[in-house]
């Protein structure tokens, strides 16, 4: 466990800033019956060994797949009267299996996810997960297991997975070793290889309720508890997300956003110089900027999603906006691994869309 340890030192791909991690998060707030999904798997003995756990960013997915590790690794034995007679996944604070997934110090649990560049300029995490951290994952299942129980790997996010690390995947997941688990989190589990999707049971989430945002908010203790009214207002906005609360609790980040959403809301028309701004405001390289530019692109992909989700559209309009979709994803996964400014990509992803939205409309 060496080296996750000393990549612990580097910002983490997987976590909002200024928050919690959620493997060191006990609580649980809505999706109740997720929670209970995987928990009569697990104690009816017909736990599937790959699970993707779906829905919305913010809505406590990665916080499911640490809550069910820690479960499977505190109780190990899916008879005990432990497991029997639980009525959630909750493993106490002060269990000592807690404080060893918070710190990564267990043999048989793997995390791929984005990892940090240290050899870039100015150093920042990889734009995918690469081959080669599925390939560290795989020697972790070839290896028996330390304490005879459960092995464990969470993929955070799917959509990060490159498409060699993918494939290297599915030949672990098509012949898993005994008691294996994998868990997917993805915010899109269609863009998922298929072959994983039809090996994997799909457990999705569902935005949380105004009042279990504001509760998840408040869990984080200081300084998110301390903004009291604001916390009301950001979780009214935040679509039962989190981490879009999280990020509304800023002042200058709800003006961003709420300027984003109104220039998307406009579509086809588009106001250049505004879009000129948002370019501005995301081109930098520091944490601000990346935050800015994490918004943008969720606010975009879910724009486009509503719109190939739309029942009334007929399906050539619909073929259009999934076009776009590609497009969109390919041009931000060349400007991300290319280290490319970001200002032109912004402009352009504009002109799809209203392109696009003309085309719905005529």
């Amino acid at each position: 466990m060496k080296r996750k340890r000393d990549e612990e030192a580097h910002p983490e791909s997987d976590v909002v800033e200024g928050a919690p991690h959620p493997r060191v998060t006990t609580q649980f707030f809505g999706n109740a019956a997720a929670e209970i999904a995987l928990l009569e798997a697990y104690r009816a003995g017909r736990l599937p060994q790959s699970w993707i756990i779906g829905g919305p960013e913010g809505i406590g997915k990665a916080t499911l797949a640490w809550r069910f590790a820690r479960f499977l690794f505190a109780h190990p034995d899916p008879a005990t009267p432990e497991v029997q007679n639980a009525e959630s996944l909750f493993v106490a604070p002060d269990h000592p299996i807690t404080s060893r997934v918070a710190s990564l110090a267990l043999g048989d649990l793997f995390v791929l996810r984005r990892e940090w560049n240290v050899k870039a300029k100015p150093p920042k995490h990889f734009t995918e997960i690469r081959v080669e951290d599925v390939r560290d994952a795989m020697e972790m299942f070839h290896l028996a297991s330390s304490a005879g129980g459960w092995r464990v790997c969470i993929i955070d996010c799917a959509e990060d997975l490159n498409k060699s690390g993918a494939n290297a995947l599915l030949k672990l997941i098509e012949e898993p070793p005994p008691r294996s688990l994998f868990m997917f989190i993805a915010q899109r589990p269609g863009q998922i290889l298929p072959t994983i999707r039809s090996r994997s049971r799909l457990l999705m989430l569902q935005p949380l309720e105004t009042d279990d945002v504001a509760r998840a908010i408040t869990a984080l203790g200081e300084p998110w508890s301390e903004f009291g009214a604001e916390i009301a207002s950001a979780c009214a906005m935040s679509k039962g997300s989190v981490r879009k609360a999280l990020r509304l609790l800023d002042s200058d980040r709800l003006s961003f956003e709420r300027r984003l959403s109104g220039a998307l809301a406009a579509l086809p028309r588009v106001d250049w110089r505004e879009v000129h701004n948002f370019g501005d405001k995301i081109a930098g390289f520091g944490s601000e900027a990346l935050e800015d530019w994490d918004a943008t692109l969720s606010a975009i992909f879910d724009w486009l999603d509503g719109r190939v989700h739309d029942a009334d559209l007929p399906a050539a309009r619909l073929a259009r906006y999934a076009e776009v979709w590609e497009k969109v994803s390919g041009a931000v996964r060349e400007t991300e691994a290319l280290n490319l400014d970001k200002r032109p990509l912004i402009l352009s992803i504009f002109a799809d869309l209203a392109a696009a939205e003309q085309a719905a409309r005529s």
